[in-house]
């Protein structure tokens, strides 16, 4: 008996169910790997610290690169994730004319709390495949930043876990240094 064939979805085709009104606005779906994933509802932990990423990055950076905060980055085709912070090369169209681009994506964070594990897993593969430089997930729940470098098409080759009382600096800002305690709160 032959496997039944999954259909994947391009991101045009993701675009039109969404214009036609399969996919809800107000409802959180991510395109990932032709995939239609429907994300958790946001808590208050996970919106605290998107907000405080947010009011964190905004301050550090000023006009150096664009904050973009669960707005889409075109990865592929196939791809087209909506993290909780991107940090972009400025462009003056302040990305008016088409989603980020891997190139144009400096530093990706995803708040994950109650989606750790798909984080982890998933994303975090994906976005070393499509060659994401560096991506943070805050693990609301036990307090670490774990800090994914050097992606490859296998994962990212390296991965530390930071806690309350270190420091970290973005690869594309080396000139920043950041208290891992004002990224957790």
């Amino acid at each position: 008996m032959a496997e039944p064939l999954r259909k994947l979805f391009t991101v045009s085709d993701y675009h039109a169910m969404a214009e036609a009104g399969i996919l809800k606005e107000d409802d959180r779906f991510e395109l990932i790997e032709g995939e239609i994933w429907q994300m958790p509802p946001i808590g208050s932990p996970h919106a605290g610290g998107v907000n405080r990423l947010t009011a964190l990055f905004t301050s550090l950076l000023g006009p150096r690169a664009i904050v973009s905060v669960q707005n889409p980055a075109y990865l592929s085709d196939f791809s087209e994730p909506q993290p909780d912070l991107l940090i972009l090369r400025f462009r003056d169209d302040f990305y008016a004319r088409e989603h980020p681009r891997p190139e144009d994506i400096l530093l990706l964070i995803e708040v994950s709390d109650s989606s750790l594990g798909f984080d982890r897993r998933i994303k975090a593969n994906l976005y070393a495949r499509h060659g994401l430089p560096e991506i943070w997930l805050q693990d609301v729940r036990n307090a670490a930043l774990l800090v994914h470098r050097d992606p490859s098409p296998q994962g990212y080759r390296d991965v530390k876990i930071l806690h309350r009382g270190e420091r970290l600096s973005p690869l594309a800002f080396p000139d920043l240094v950041i208290e891992i305690s004002a990224i957790l709160g």
